[in-house]
């Protein structure tokens, strides 16, 4: 429940990839396990595969973040940006973040 004056900042943030390298959907769920896995346990933020299930060389994850605070969601979310960015299996195709903040 939401006290009187706390605000609750939470932000998804969808990826859209390439798996240049993927040749079967076994070989994609590797990468996208990683991705996923990762992203849960070093950020702790919430993250699943939400499109592209059925092909090879695509991708969609779903990532949210819940805080506080906006800035510690922005930090949060901009690492899990980083991890994506620098992971040499995949290509950023899109990256889009979504706001919601309620509050009373």
């Amino acid at each position: 429940m939401v006290q009187s004056g706390h605000v609750l900042h939470a932000c998804s943030l969808d990826v859209d990839l390439r798996i240049p390298a993927s040749r079967s959907l076994k070989a994609k769920r590797t990468v996208v396990k990683h991705l996923v896995e990762v992203s849960r346990s070093r950020f702790g933020v919430a993250a699943a595969e939400v499109g592209h299930q059925d092909q090879w060389q695509r991708c969609e994850l779903g990532f949210a973040a819940v805080s506080g605070t906006n800035g510690h969601v922005t930090a949060v979310l901009d690492s899990v940006e980083r991890f994506i960015w620098s992971e040499p299996a995949v290509e950023v195709v899109s990256m889009e973040r979504t706001w919601l903040e309620t509050g009373g």
